[in-house]
């Protein structure tokens, strides 16, 4: 943001502490039912999400006000969230509402405009959050936002700037809409041509619905594998130095094993203890909280915990048919369908043996599949990636949009 010696004379600058009131809310006990069957509404910082808040998950009693340092906001009260990785995110209250000690409530004021407010304090979400502290909570205190300093314009011309910045962030949504939209049906075509690929469609146009091309036979994944299993039940010692890295089915990712910064190491010994027969046929597929990810196994020195299923395709097998068949809906469907449990899904080694998928006669064959998928999925890869670039040019114009307007560049001034 410009310099204040360099924004127009007549505006000001002032702490956010100076011309608003601000407080954060609290959380009543929870070890007391009552706080929590009332019909005060009550605002978590994940909510913040929602641009205006008519609604909220939890009502908290009048009750918890009197005993809590919760305190009911006004309707028009504009939030902010400031902790962890909602931090920064920003609300305005539709009803009169309680929060917790998570959210930050601004009340409106006559020196500043409320939309002017939201909008200089969206532009500053990216240095609010650098100024967090704390570690796996990080957050950033009362006195970090009363401190802030922000650029204040006549409040005439507070109105002006929100409405050509909402003007300009109008213009600029709807074309991002249309392109997040673009990104979905993009999605859903991926998912058509893996349907087609296995349907045998998209090598033989005279497919019939509901049939397989001459020669292709549905086989269970126990009747291609020479073997199937899973990693390691428990956790192996670390060794800060170990030459091995300990996986999971996060380390698993568009067939490449992943090994990031937080991946724990391990000693040969510990390798030596829980190996398993991995070798150039062998891909591995996540099976337990996100199912799906996949990769093939490439000499990486590794110990595979449980949530990575492996398997070792025969020599008349396509490994990579295989894989992208681990990428559609249908396994991701079958597998949902007979995971066990509610909040993490764990598929069981049964039912990955017992997995069904249309082979198609020979090896040639099944190149031939990949072949024509990859060609079609390499045009979906370089459309994704200038949808992306686009999305990312459009959030540095909405950056200086709202720079310009803070720096009172944005309108003319008379």
């Amino acid at each position: 943001m410009a310099e204040i010696n360099q924004l127009p004379k007549h505006w000001k600058v002032k702490k956010l502490g100076e011309v608003c009131e601000t407080t954060s809310g609290g959380t009543p006990s929870r070890g007391n039912s009552k706080y929590y069957n009332g019909t005060i509404p009550w605002v978590k910082s994940g909510e913040l999400n929602k641009g205006l808040i008519i609604d909220t998950e939890e009502k908290i009693s009048e009750e918890a006000i009197k005993n809590s340092s919760a305190k009911v906001f006004p309707k028009g009260t504009l939030l902010i969230a400031l902790y962890g990785a909602t931090i920064g995110k920003l609300a305005f209250l539709g009803i009169d509402a309680a929060t917790n000690q998570a959210v930050c409530g601004i009340y409106k004021n006559k020196n500043i405009d409320s939309d002017y407010l939201y909008h200089f304090l969206f532009f500053k979400k990216p240095s609010l959050a650098k100024q967090s502290i704390g570690g796996a909570q990080p957050n950033i205190s009362q006195g970090i936002l009363k401190n802030l300093e922000i650029p204040l314009p006549p409040l005439p011309e507070q109105l002006a700037i929100v409405s050509k910045i909402e003007e300009l962030l109008s213009d600029l949504d709807n074309g991002m809409l249309q392109l997040q939209t673009a990104l979905q049906q993009l999605k859903v075509y991926r998912q058509s041509l893996l349907k087609w690929a296995f349907e045998g469609k998209l090598t033989n146009k005279k497919v019939k619905d509901g049939e397989l091309p001459k020669g292709w036979k549905v086989k269970e994944l126990k009747e291609i594998t020479s073997v199937l299993g899973d990693g390691l039940h428990g956790t192996p010692k670390y060794s800060e130095n170990g030459e091995y890295y300990f996986i999971n089915g996060n380390n698993l990712t568009d067939g490449k094993i992943e090994l990031k910064e937080n991946t724990k190491r391990v000693s040969v010994e510990e390798f030596e203890k829980y190996k398993k027969p991995l070798d150039n046929k062998t891909i591995l597929v996540s099976i337990n909280g996100t199912l799906g990810y996949t990769a093939f196994y490439n000499n990486e020195k590794v110990v595979l915990g449980k949530s990575a299923c492996y398997f070792n395709v025969l020599d008349s097998i396509n490994k990579q048919y295989i894989r992208y068949y681990l990428t559609s809906n249908s396994f991701i469907s079958y597998a949902n369908k007979y995971a066990t449990g509610s909040t993490i899904k764990n598929v069981g080694l049964k039912t990955m043996r017992e997995l069904q998928i249309p082979i198609p006669s020979n090896i040639e064959e099944q190149q031939l599949v990949v072949d024509e998928l990859e060609s079609k999925l390499t045009v979906c890869d370089k459309i994704e990636e200038t949808i992306s670039n686009s999305l990312l040019q459009g959030e540095m114009l909405r950056q200086s949009i709202l720079k310009r307007a803070f720096e009172g560049k944005l309108i003319l001034n008379k």
